[in-house]
């Protein structure tokens, strides 16, 4: 699944099927809930599903603990917008799928 294709699943009511934890994250954070979308972030305890929560903690504004999951995630904390970001993690995730 490319990005594209990705965002318009968004349009239904449940996440493709086939999603790593991580990638529904983002996808519930994509149709606004945020909950569901940390919920998911959080039951994927690896490097993938820490960036997505990072990434989560630094939606909601929380730059501390965002940038404690960052480090979980050996990344860089985000400079860019939350939509650069976002679209950055989807495409990785969505790459190893």
């Amino acid at each position: 699944m490319d990005l594209a294709a990705f965002r318009k699943s968004t349009d239904r009511a449940a996440p493709p099927r086939d999603l790593a934890l991580a990638a529904q994250a983002l996808w519930w954070d994509a149709k606004g809930d945020w909950d569901k979308a940390h919920e998911c972030a959080q039951a994927q305890d690896d490097k993938s599903g820490c960036w997505v929560h990072a990434y989560l903690h630094r939606k909601e504004g929380d730059p501390s603990n965002a940038g404690y999951w960052y480090r979980r995630a050996g990344k860089k904390p985000a400079t860019g917008t939350l939509d650069q970001e976002w679209a950055a993690i989807a495409e990785a995730l969505l790459a190893v799928q």
